[in-house]
């Protein structure tokens, strides 16, 4: 399985209902198999919320990281 779709799996069962649950939705724009970057965009109410930067680093990056150790770092775009 590529790293791309292990973060989409994991995007698609863990973090996108939790967001959705308040409104808000996350697209993967890209993943870098090389350097283990991935760029995603919080959509809907997280697109302009003024916490998602605390949503995007406290939730986001932390459950990808756990579930996809390959993940070096987190982008948004």
């Amino acid at each position: 399985m590529s790293l791309r779709e292990k973060v989409e799996e994991v995007v698609e069962k863990d973090i996108r209902p939790a967001l959705m649950r308040d409104g808000g939705n996350i697209a993967v724009v890209d993943v870098d198999e090389e350097t283990g970057t991935v760029k995603i965009q919080l959509l809907g109410a997280c697109g302009g919320c003024p916490m998602s930067m605390i949503t995007l680093t406290a939730f986001v990056e932390r459950h990808l990281r756990t579930k996809v150790p390959e993940v070096k770092k987190i982008v948004p775009v």
